[in-house]
């Protein structure tokens, strides 16, 4: 299995990173025993939970990802042979049960941390992320930025103090993004610089062939600023592996079980993974395989966030990480996103 530095740390970290928000809702805790065992033994050493996970997520399974790795943990030990990375949940999402509605201030972060080290029966996290910024911005697919000028949003100076606080203490050892945008990340490395405060070391923000709007802005920060890529939806909630088309709905899917999970369904976006799953069979490749392939090729990618229900889909998208694309395959990937430019935002 291929490594990549995770920003400017001194942390090598797989190409495949293990994600887990499948665990606790679609995955009983025995089956995510199975998915790491096999994982870990691939050579996938990162691993990646949140707070507010299982998804979707509700009050009933809050934390049981975080949970069942915890539990794996303390039977198989070897703690520092693993990069476990997680995240605070910011403001909205419907999380009103998790302290009355988390927020990115000093108060919230030592507690979400606290809790999720329990959880996860550690001493220290590898990799704590903010999940999403706690203000108006584009994220989770939002696109038209507009001014709220009545926000309550925290500070950026107040997060990343309380993060530079448990870096300190030992319990956390780096800190990333997720769902950030260019302007936050710019901010978080000038308060960093200025402060002497952590610095980010990666940038979680969902990439794949139907969305490569971390280009556009971000991934000159993750080449000039040594903040990687970690890419989560590289399959598009299971859209590029071609299941769903032809109006086919698999039993047990994640778009067929929550209808939440709209954002890879439109017209568009059902066209332009027609024309990456054709591309595939032309060139002797699953669907997935080809989308995986994919984004681990890209030079800003530090790792590449898999998830699965099932065995058999962990062992093909695990086998991404050996598959080498062509200059052609590479030229008609381009071609194909060249007629459906940024299907989903």
């Amino acid at each position: 299995m291929q490594t990549r530095k995770l920003g400017q740390t001194d942390i090598d970290v797989s190409l495949i990173c293990l994600g887990t928000m499948t665990w606790g809702e679609q995955n009983t805790e025995q089956e995510a025993f199975e998915q790491l065992e096999y994982a870990i033994g691939a050579g996938i050493n990162f691993i990646d939970v949140a707070e507010m996970y299982p998804v979707p997520p509700r009050a009933e399974t809050q934390g049981l990802t975080e949970t069942y790795l915890g539990n794996w943990l303390a039977r198989r030990g070897r703690r520092e042979d693993l990069v476990i990375a997680t995240k605070v949940a910011g403001p909205g999402n419907g999380l009103s049960y998790l302290r009355g509605g988390p927020r990115l201030t000093r108060e919230h972060i030592r507690a979400a941390c606290e809790s999720s080290l329990a959880r996860l029966q550690t001493d220290y996290i590898d990799l704590y992320q903010v999940h999403w910024p706690d203000r108006s911005a584009n994220f989770f697919g939002k696109l038209g930025y507009q001014r709220n000028p009545d926000e309550a949003s925290t500070p950026i100076e107040e997060t990343l103090g309380a993060l530079d606080e448990l870096v300190k203490e030992g319990k956390v050892r780096h800190v990333g993004l997720s769902n950030e945008t260019p302007w936050g990340t710019m901010e978080y490395l000038r308060l960093a610089r200025e402060k002497q405060w952590p610095r980010v070391a990666s940038i979680q923000n969902p990439y794949s062939l139907l969305n490569r709007s971390f280009e556009l802005g971000l991934a000159e920060f993750a080449h000039r600023e040594s903040t990687g890529l970690l890419a989560y939806s590289p399959l598009a909630f299971g859209m590029l592996t071609g299941k769903y088309l032809g109006g086919k709905w698999p039993e047990k899917a994640r778009l067929t079980l929550y209808e939440r999970f709209s954002r890879y369904t439109g017209e568009r976006a059902a066209d332009a993974t027609r024309a990456y799953v054709e591309l595939a069979h032309h060139h002797g490749l699953t669907p997935a395989q080809l989308a995986l392939a994919w984004v681990n090729s890209r030079e800003f990618v530090t790792s590449n966030i898999i998830g699965a229900t099932t065995m058999d889909q962990l062992k093909e998208n695990v086998g991404s990480a050996d598959i080498r694309l062509s200059p052609d395959l590479v030229a008609a990937v381009e071609a194909i996103h060249d007629e459906f430019t940024y299907p989903c935002p």
